[in-house]
């Protein structure tokens, strides 16, 4: 019996903090926080991820703080720590831009510095304690908090949709409407009589690109956010035995989903930008 008591106990406690704070028209009880992950199901598609939310508009106010903030005390002497820093990541999108992207457009690089820099931070997150908002937010009246953004597919497939029209808005401005409808019929074989089979590979291969980007850069972050989970419900000393090296680790992985969600928008924006 304690044995079972402890599995649902255990059963519990994943799903509560892998739910997240849910705010939606209820079609029985109207508006409100949904209190279980049936009540949030029930809420259907228009339902609100309020912390998935909050923590994204948070961690993109952090980005931008941070860097008005190295501009503003930004000096041609000894710089500070954080000048250094800021300095440190836009040489590092400058130089990755020049490798990776072929075409010529100012707005590339501010938009890849953007999109690493609001990655990072959220995935960062993840290194702090899982039982600490939670817990924090509880005490307040919340019954659920989610605070990385990353681990909600909802989240990482807005990216990649904000991506995706990028893809298509470059490949009509540079190409022109006409030039990628061609370009779209006539690769790879260049005949009209295979028009529809060219039709169907490039419009699967142009709508896979966002769809690999968000589920690759959720899938990682959900996986670790689950092993920190399984963690947390062992012993207290195996907590710290195994929690400090996985974050360790995930240290480098939050920085690597950054890079290549980042590189992989690079890519396709360089081949949005390319005339075949």
């Amino acid at each position: 019996m304690a044995a079972a008591d402890n599995e649902i106990t255990a059963i519990y406690y994943i799903q509560h903090h892998l739910q997240n704070l849910t705010f939606g028209n209820h079609p029985e009880l109207g508006w409100k926080f949904a209190s279980t992950s049936t009540e949030a199901a029930e809420m259907g598609f228009w339902a609100i991820h309020v912390d998935t939310m909050g923590w994204s508009i948070a961690m993109g106010a952090l980005f931008l703080w941070l860097f008005r903030k190295a501009g503003q005390v930004a000096t041609t002497g000894v710089p500070g720590g954080l000048q250094n820093a800021v300095e440190m990541v836009i040489e590092f999108i400058e130089n990755l831009t020049r490798s990776t992207f072929h075409g010529k457009n100012p707005h590339i690089a501010p938009i890849a510095l953007t999109l690493f820099m609001w990655i990072l931070l959220m995935n960062t997150l993840k290194i702090i304690p899982v039982d600490y908002f939670p817990e924090l937010f509880g005490r307040l009246g919340f019954e659920y908090m989610k605070i990385v953004p990353t681990t909600d597919v909802n989240a990482t497939l807005g990216m990649a949709l904000g991506v995706f029209c990028l893809i298509v808005y470059y490949s009509c401005k540079v190409k022109g409407v006409g030039g990628f409808a061609k370009e779209l019929s006539l690769t790879p074989f260049n005949h009209w009589l295979l028009i529809p089979f060219n039709l169907i590979l490039e419009i699967v291969g142009l709508i896979v690109k966002p769809i690999s980007l968000a589920l690759r850069l959720f899938g990682n972050m959900f996986a670790g956010e689950v092993i920190f989970i399984l963690i947390a419900l062992l012993p207290f000393w195996a907590i710290w035995v195994l929690d400090v090296p996985w974050a360790i680790f995930h240290i480098l992985v939050v920085s690597l989903q950054a890079f290549i969600f980042t590189t992989l928008t690079l890519v396709y924006l360089s081949a949005a930008h390319e005339h075949h």
